[in-house]
This record gives structure tokens, C-alpha cells and sequence, in this order.
């Protein structure tokens, strides 16, 4: 695994008529709607989707459908509220909840239309293109109503843009003046407006979005270099990337050109210097920047923008992240290779890994590797597949993978975050990755072994390939030929087969494997041939990086997560560990008769052994993936902090006059709690909370007793930093509370005196947290008076 994309380089500074973009990402061979010419010639090819359908009856298959269902329920109408408000035309219908009543509202629009384009592309439904040829001709009607070439439904979006112009730009991580990152919503439209365009050949598509992409070059013609940083200090998704494929459409260089005024200075610089600039930062604002870089590479040969890409995802696979796939913890990377106290409800968000198979998708056009497929095939299955409710369609913002955790999915109106954006394209795709061409046309790559039919126009063949991969291990590939074809079929040998089987037409072949992971089966193939190839998974774990003694254990390809029931686990103390000096999961891993794909620990889990099964499985279950190794004294020690805890509760349970448990519906209202716009609701380890931004407050009543001295006692998660913001009782304040964060996944309990005048004579007080000093207020999980 520590062989670097950069060893498989090879630039070609040809030109050609190949286009990048047919597909969301994958470049693939000549397509006459792409008149911009290519200098980096991919060394493959991927498949539209059209000339690749997934077969029914399996889980990707299954995901899919309940994708199209939930997206045939969305009302266009409801995406395009704002976008009617903003441009002074009547509203049709109700603005949907969540962020599309927030600060980003249009974002889900953009992605609505990307996913219903890739659906309609994917299944040949007709409503698909009703919907997307419906939302185009609206915005074409709000863009005509404005007048200035933008579309869009962003809060204050006029006067944020109107002061970006004429350089008045006050910026941070996901502000710009007064915006909740404008520019990432206006990168979403875009972007959705380019699929349209190529997936249901809509061309009036491609007018509303040349048009926004003219008034972008109109907003940005006057700033200066230090302007444009500065602005840039605010996220902007990934501008560079759809301005640089409206090039390739249009062939216009200019937008080209306006596509790399999106180059900031304190990430993707020390990327192409080769110094990882990601420790501290926001994940998945940097990662479109460098899915960017790489189009930009494609279209132009710039070596500086393949080394942001490539060095990019070796950086991030290799020491920032998890087991499925994943990274970030809060949506933040920490130093490279210490994950260990990065381990909570709000680990991987999928919104991330989304964005990384797109650039692994980049990277294995420019030289296909067994290692680029083994962490498409890694991600797909144990975190994109597992981010989606099979029952609901509902998706996962983040994919907790805190021992004890429980996954927590989207309501189907009223959530409406980045990751649902992602989602709906997500399980719309799954035919992206299973199969590339190579540009010779000499070559064909099987990357992924999911139920599919291909249709191979460059050699008009036909190839299906069926299997049970999950369950069993045998893949079937028929190849139906129009006449005799001498070709190479290139099967990924995945990393974590420990051995394979491999025949055609029931004859062993003699193949080989070549330097880049591949085993050919070159021959000249005749309609009916049959390649069955059966690589032999087994149990294997994987230490979590900085930490060798906590593992998660693995089948194949597939992350086993533990069955931790349907209660909520009393503690961090009361979750299984691995009692033994075994570190040997095949001594102590064994199937469970007659449910294929589970397993069961036997005599090393304490308290309990539990069941595992794969991640994309489990649903409403408390789980877990990581395991703890303890030696029998270690977990004497372990017991007894667990004892001292619960007896630290009990008392004071016993001294406590009133309790509130904040950012749950009922006990909120009990407590007449009020709160700013900007106050929400956010829950870890199960515990919900409640935190103000800047400027933002909440406040609520709690009991007292006159005749006492009463403290206020308040809950913090070590998860949270650089938390500063007052507490209030009765407008007065009792303490400046600064909190630079803990131990992560552990709560902290702070108890404040309350001056006695504050209660003297009175029954209740009113709270309030208040962040007065442009940093968060809170999480606070629970409030308590207390004697």
C-alpha cells in the first residue's frame, strides 16, 4: 500500500479530441459535445452510463432503486422556492426545511439535478428528464429575470456578491460577508446545470450555466491577488472544477483561465510543493479543490496540477484515514497518522468520500493500479453502500465509528445537509468504477465485482458479469463478441485475496499478474467465452493508525461491525473489549451457521462476545468497529473507573434540584428555552446537545431553591475546541467560560457557583449561553441545578 501515485506517472502531452468529462468524472473516449482539446492523455477510459447497467437482485442494485423512489418524491417546485423569491417571481410552492431554509438553500437543487440526470442516464426513466428539463427552463426563467447572468437562492446573495465586486470582502472558513459559503452553493447550480447538459442533453442547460459562469468572471474581473485570497479564505466547493469543464464544452479558453483565479495559497500551494497542508483544516472543503486541479491537469498537462491531485489522495489514504474509507473527525483532519483520540459519532462524513472517488476515479485514468481500485472497491462498500437506510432511503451526514455508536439518517424533507446532497448522487452511480477501457482499446479492466452488463462499443462487445460476490466468492464474466476479438481482460487481484481461482470456459489459464495488480487473460475471445474468477477472502484486522493495539476486523473487502443491541451501552466502560495476547482474529473469529456473512468472537470479548456483520448491514443497531486489546489487568483497572463513574452520578443525582436535558423536543419547551437562528441542536454518543454561533444565544428556565446555595452544573464533550461564550443568569454574568476541549468521546462536568442574591426569594432564573466573542457557544448535553 505505500507505493505513491506519483510512481505510476506517465504525462503525455498529446494532443486529441478526447474529452474528460463524459461521465460526473471518469474521462472517456471522444464525445463531439467536448470541443476543447486534451494534453494529458488519459492512459483509460471509463463508461458512460449508459453503456453500463447494473444487474437487479443485488444490494447496489437495491440501493439504486430506493435512490430513484426517494427522488421522484422531492417536488421541484419546493427546490426552486428561494430561487423564485430571489429572482421577484411568484412562488409556487413551500421552501423545504433544513439548509435549504438556511444559508445554503439551493444546494440541494444542483445536486438534485446531477442525481436525476444520472439516474435518467442510468435507467432510461423518462420522468428523470421531465424533472431536470423542467427545473433548467425555470432557471433560465429566473436568469432572464435578473438580468445579470446569475441564478440562485442564497440569503442576501446580492449584496455579498455586490461588496466581493468591488473588493469589501470580509471572509473565514464558511462566511463571506455574511454568507453561508456562497461560492459553494454557486458551485452545486453549476455543476448540476453541466450534468443536465450531458447526461439529458439539455442545451438550454448549458446557456444558464455559461451564464453564471460569465457573471463569476464579471464579479471577480477587479479584485487583486490579495483580494482574491482573501476571498478565498471562505470555502467555495469546487469552482475550478466546473469552470474548467465548461472550457472543455465550450472550448472558450477564458473560462479556462477564470477556472485557476480559484487557487489559494495555504492548501493547494504547499499540496504542489508536496507538504501536507491538511492537519487543522476542513476536509471536505479542500478535497474539491484538488478533483479541480486534476481536470485542470487533464486539459491542460500541468504537472503542478497532477501533483496536487495525486499527492493529495496518497496523503490522505495513507495517514488520515479510517477503515471504511473515510476521514475527519468533526469534519476536521488532525496530524497525520494519530487517529486514535479521533474516534466519535462524527467521524467520517460521507459528503468526503464522495468527493475522494472522484479523484481516485481521476488518478486511475492517468494509470490504472490495483491500489486505486482496492480503495474505490474499500469506500463504495463500507461507506457509501453503508451511509444509506436500505429500508428508507435516508442517508448518514456523518458514519460514527465510536464504539457504542449508532448510525443517525436523513428525515426525507426536512434535513436537506451536504450529505444528502451527495447521497442522492451517490446510489445513483454505482456503474461508475466497475470497468475501464484502456486508450488503446487493446484493454479491458474489471475493477469492480458488482452485478453488471457492459456494452464495449470500442470492440463491439458485450460482457456481463453475475456473481454473488458478497455472499460467495465465484465471478462469472460472459463475453459476447460481434466476431473473434484478440483483447486483454484485466482483473484487479484485490489486496485482501489471500488466494484465486481462474478459468475460462472451465480451463485453468494460465495467466499472470502484471506490475500494476492486474491479472491478465489475454486470448482471442469468441462470442460465449466464460472467465470465472474466484478470489478467496478471509478474516484479517487492520490496526486504526497511532494505534496498533485497536483494530477493526475484516472479510475480504467488507468491515465487520459488532452488534451492540438495540439500548444504548450504559457507558464507554460497558462496550466489549479483546481480552487476549492472541492477536490472531482466525483463532478467535468464526462463522455463524446459517447467516452467511456473520461472524461471532468467541472467548475474548469482555463483558460479551459479540456478533459482527458487514457495516453496510447494520442499521439501528448499536455497533462497533474498532476493538480495544487488554491485558486481564488493564480491564481490572477499566472495571473499577466504571464503577467510580456511575458512583460519581449517583451522587449527584442526589443533589440535584432540577434538570434539563437540552436539544430534546419536550424538555426544551418544558424549560421555555429561546434560541437565535443560528442555535442548533447536535448530538454525540447518543446525548443530544445544543450550541449558538457567534453572535448567537439560547436561554431557559431552570428551578432553584431560595433557601439553598445553588451551582450550575453543565455537560461538554472533549470533542469540541476553541469554544469561548458566557453564561447568564438573569442578564447577569456568572462566568466566561473558555473550552479548548479533552479527551475525545468523553463527556466533562463543570460546576459554577451562583451568587445567592440571584436566587434569594425566587423559584426559578433564566439561563442564557451566549457567544459574545466570535467563537461557538456550547455544545452543552445537560443542565443541572444542583445543592
Amino acid at each position: 500500500m505505500k507505493n505513491t501515485v506519483f510512481q505510476y506517472f506517465i504525462l503525455f502531452f498529446v494532443f486529441s479530441d478526447l474529452c474528460s468529462f463524459g461521465q460526473s468524472y471518469l474521462p472517456i473516449r471522444n464525445d463531439a459535445r467536448f470541443k476543447a482539446k486534451s494534453k494529458a492523455e488519459p492512459a483509460a477510459f471509463g463508461f458512460g452510463p449508459q453503456d453500463v447497467k447494473l444487474l437487479n437482485g443485488n444490494v447496489f442494485s437495491h440501493a439504486m432503486s430506493k435512490d430513484s423512489v426517494y427522488l421522484l418524491q422531492i417536488e421541484p417546485d419546493r427546490l426552486l422556492a428561494r430561487f423564485y423569491e430571489n429572482a421577484k417571481l411568484p412562488v409556487k410552492a413551500k421552501v423545504y426545511g433544513g439548509w435549504e431554509s438556511d444559508g445554503l438553500s439551493g444546494h440541494t437543487l444542483g445536486h438534485y439535478l446531477s442525481a436525476s440526470s444520472l439516474m435518467y442516464a442510468a435507467t432510461g426513466n423518462v420522468e428523470f428528464k421531465k424533472r431536470v428539463d423542467y427545473i433548467v427552463a425555470e432557471l433560465a426563467r429566473c436568469q432572464s429575470a435578473r438580468r445579470n447572468g446569475y441564478v440562485g437562492a442564497i440569503p442576501k446573495e446580492d449584496s455579498l456578491f455586490y461588496k466581493v465586486s468591488i473588493g469589501d470582502i470580509n471572509s473565514s472558513g464558511f462566511d463571506l460577508n455574511g454568507g453561508w459559503a456562497p461560492w459553494y452553493t454557486v458551485h452545486k447550480v453549476m455543476a448540476g446545470l453541466v450534468d443536465s447538459y450531458l447526461y439529458c442533453k439539455n442545451e438550454q442547460a448549458l446557456s444558464v450555466v455559461t451564464g453564471m459562469a460569465d457573471w463569476t468572471e464579471n464579479i471577480l474581473k477587479n479584485l487583486n491577488e490579495q483580494q482574491m485570497q482573501k476571498m478565498l479564505r471562505c470555502e467555495y466547493g469546487g469552482m475550478n472544477d466546473v469552470l474548467a469543464q465548461i472550457y472543455a464544452i465550450t472550448g472558450r479558453k477564458k473560462y479556462l483561465d477564470l477556472s485557476y483565479r480559484f487557487y489559494d495559497d495555504f492548501v493547494m500551494k504547499p499540496l504542489s510543493e508536496q507538504i501536507d497542508p491538511f492537519p487543522g483544516k476542513h476536509s471536505n472543503t479542500n478535497i474539491p479543490k484538488t478533483i479541480g486541479s486534476a481536470v485542470q491537469y487533464e486539459l491542460t498537462g500541468n504537472k503542478s496540477d497532477s501533483i496536487i491531485a495525486a499527492f493529495t489522495w496518497n496523503t490522505l489514504i495513507d495517514h488520515h484515514s479510517y477503515v471504511i474509507g473515510g476521514n475527519g473527525n468533526y469534519e476536521y483532519l488532525g496530524p497525520e497518522d494519530k487517529l486514535n483520540d479521533r474516534l466519535s459519532d462524527n467521524t467520517a462524513e460521507t459528503c468526503v468520500s464522495y468527493n475522494m472517488l472522484k479523484l481516485t476515479g481521476h488518478l486511475f485514468s492517468w494509470h490504472p493500479t490495483s491500489r486505486l481500485g482496492d480503495y474505490y472497491e474499500r469506500t463504495l462498500y463500507n461507506h457509501i453502500l453503508a451511509s444509506q437506510n436500505p429500508n428508507t432511503a435516508m442517508m448518514c451526514y456523518f458514519v460514527p465509528l465510536r464504539t457504542g455508536a449508532r448510525k443517525t439518517f436523513s428525515d426525507p424533507f426536512d434535513t436537506f445537509t451536504c450529505c444528502v446532497g451527495t447521497g442522492i448522487e451517490n446510489h445513483a452511480k454505482y456503474t461508475e468504477g466497475i470497468y475501464f477501457e484502456s486508450a488503446d482499446g487493446k484493454s479491458l479492466y474489471v475493477n469492480l465485482f458488482i452485478p453488471s452488463h457492459l456494452n464495449w462499443q470500442t470492440n463491439k462487445t458485450q460482457l456481463t458479469m453475475r456473481t454473488d460476490f458478497l455472499k460467495k466468492e465465484a465471478v462469472k464474466i460472459l463475453v459476447e463478441s460481434e466476431k473473434p476479438s484478440q483483447f486483454a481482460v484485466k482483473i484487479r487481484k484485490p489486496y485482501w485475496a489471500t488466494n484465486y481461482m481462474l478459468t475460462v470456459n472451465g480451463d485453468k489459464f494460465a495467466s499472470q499478474t502484471d506490475k500494476d495488480g492486474f491479472i491478465v487473460v489475454e486470448r482471442n475471445w469468441e462470442k460465449g467465452d466464460l472467465i470465472s474468477f474466484t478470489p478467496v477472502k478471509s478474516l484479517h484486522a487492520e490496526a486504526l493508525a497511532g494505534n496498533d493495539s485497536r483494530i477493526a476486523i475484516l472479510y475480504g473487502p467488507l468491515v465487520l461491525a459488532g452488534d451492540l443491541g438495540q439500548k444504548q451501552p450504559e457507558a464507554a466502560y460497558s462496550t466489549p473489549v479483546l481480552l487476549t495476547d492472541n492477536r490472531n482474529v482466525n483463532d478467535w473469529v468464526e462463522p455463524v451457521n446459517g447467516k452467511p456473512l456473520h461472524f461471532k468472537m468467541k472467548g475474548v470479548g469482555k463483558p460479551f462476545d459479540p456478533e459482527l456483520q458487514p457495516f453496510y448491514q447494520t442499521i439501528d443497531t448499536y455497533y462497533g468497529i474498532y476493538w480495544d486489546f487488554f491485558s486481564p489487568a488493564d480491564w481490572a483497572t477499566r472495571e473499577k473507573e466504571y464503577e467510580i463513574e456511575k458512583e460519581r452520578s449517583r451522587k449527584i443525582k442526589e443533589r440535584t434540584i432540577d434538570e434539563f436535558r437540552i436539544g430534546e423536543m419536550q424538555p426544551e419547551r418544558d424549560h421555555d428555552l429561546k434560541a437565535s437562528a443560528n442555535s442548533y441542536i447536535d448530538a454525540a454518543i447518543g446525548v443530544s446537545g445544543r450550541e449558538a454561533r457567534s453572535k448567537g444565544f439560547f436561554s431557559f428556565n431552570m428551578k432553584v431553591d431560595p433557601e439553598l446555595k445553588n451551582n450550575l452544573l453543565l455537560s461538554y464533550i472533549g470533542d469540541d475546541k476553541n469554544r469561548k461564550f458566557d453564561i447568564k443568569v438573569d442578564g447577569e454574568v456568572i462566568k466566561t467560560i473558555t473550552w479548548d476541549g479533552a479527551e475525545s468521546g468523553k463527556f466533562y462536568d463543570f460546576e459554577y457557583e451562583i451568587d445567592h442574591r440571584l436566587t434569594k426569594g425566587k423559584t426559578n432564573i433564566r439561563i442564557a449561553v451566549e457567544a459574545n466573542y466570535g467563537k461557538t457557544a456550547g455544545r452543552i448535553f445537560s443542565v443541572k441545578i444542583v445543592k
